[in-house]
């Protein structure tokens, strides 16, 4: 489980050092940061396939996602640039109990490529425990050169440089030498991200699919049918039932199979016929979304959920609460979102809730009530 996310100057996460818990809500004003801790986790879970410079070129490369604002604050004067003093840096990490594990981005040396605007990798590392510190580093990057950790406490050159584009978790594996590198980064590949789903008519959800067993519910969720059998199939018994019970008393959901194309029919109490997936309301077909991400027969070690209450009626929103906190049972959950009855409904179910509402001072996003000594240890290596 992570226990620390870090980041400093992505967009207005001018530095921000946030502690987590099992099962967390991540709150604020529209504006206040909460869509940039969205995006910064992606780029960490992006880093693990060696997709962070892509994904940070779509959002309009380094000097786009960049704190805006100046380099040093001063709340008793207006903003106002000054010569910088230190190098452009964006920085991105999180520890957990067992290991923890950062990238530091910056702006490349010129030379003349077609290239020149992409970010270049110019730190990594990944250390053993909590917080870093220098007994604790397991293996470390600086800008092409590798070097490990040796049994013995020695350090190690890797003998492998490493291209300014490409990160350590996806280009360098040293099972021998370094197996904590692939543990993280296995572990990273499987977070799991789920944002708004469609439910417009031409909606992947909506339409009859091939099915094939379907442990984790595509993106899109186009796999829906596929996905709630499978967890008929593996899970408990009435898993899928109770949980459709709770949001539309009386209804219940059946996958139909015709030659192998599964569709979803949706009975509903007074209904003479099931309805199909092409007949559901938008809040119907997305609750069942959420059935199908978050019963999952295959949980991973981190859910991050964005808005999942958006297009719900306030009534669904115990249900879907019931689904976040039995999902938090088997996974680390971050749920993003604005709606005050949607954490009145979680905080009615668990007691165990971290709540972390963001608001914005002089124009960066900070943790409502958190001090300087509130925040968990962490320490960015220098370059």
């Amino acid at each position: 489980m992570l226990t620390t996310l870090a980041v400093d100057n992505y967009r207005s996460l001018r530095r921000i050092v946030m502690p987590l818990h099992g099962l967390n809500v991540v709150t604020g004003a529209n504006g206040s940061g909460k869509s940039s801790l969205y995006r910064a986790l992606r780029l960490l879970s992006d880093a693990s396939r060696n997709g962070a410079v892509a994904a940070l070129a779509r959002e309009g490369g380094l000097q786009s996602t960049l704190w805006a604002g100046p380099e040093h604050v001063r709340k008793d004067r207006p903003a106002q640039g000054t010569r910088r003093t230190g190098p452009v840096t964006l920085r991105m990490g999180f520890a957990g109990d067992d290991y923890g594990y950062l990238m530091d981005l910056g702006l490349p040396i010129p030379h003349g490529s077609e290239f020149d605007l992409d970010p270049e990798i110019k730190r990594e590392a990944l250390w053993a425990g909590p917080f870093l510190r220098p007994a604790a580093l397991l293996v470390e990057r600086n800008n092409r050169d590798v070097r490990i950790r040796s049994g013995s406490g020695e350090w190690q050159r890797s003998g492998h440089q490493l291209q300014t584009f490409d990160s350590m978790l996806s280009e360098f594996a040293d099972p021998e030498r370094a197996p904590e590198l692939l543990v993280v980064r296995d572990r990273m590949r499987g977070w799991r991200f789920y944002d708004h789903f469609r439910t417009d008519t031409e909606a992947p959800a909506r339409r009859v699919q091939i099915g094939t067993r379907t442990a984790v519910l595509a993106p899109d969720g186009s796999d829906l049918a596929a996905a709630l059998q499978t967890i008929k199939e593996l899970s408990p018994r009435g898993t899928v039932e109770d949980a459709v019970e709770l949001g539309f008393p009386g209804s219940r959901v059946e996958v139909v199979n015709s030659a192998g194309r599964f569709e979803v029919a949706f009975h509903q109490s007074g209904l003479l016929r099931p309805l199909s997936g092409a007949e559901l309301s938008d809040g119907t077909l997305r609750y069942l979304l959420w059935v199908a991400a978050l019963l999952t027969p295959r949980p991973p070690d981190l859910l991050v959920l964005n808005e999942p209450e958006t297009s719900l009626h306030p009534d669904l929103l115990p249900a879907l609460a019931n689904l976040v906190v039995t999902a938090a049972k088997e996974a680390q959950v971050i749920v993003v979102t604005h709606s005050r009855p949607f954490i009145a409904s979680l905080e009615a179910l668990s007691p165990e809730l971290q709540t972390l509402e963001l608001i914005k001072d002089a124009g960066a996003t900070t943790i409502d009530g958190q001090r300087p000594l509130d925040e968990p240890p962490w320490k960015w290596p220098s370059r």
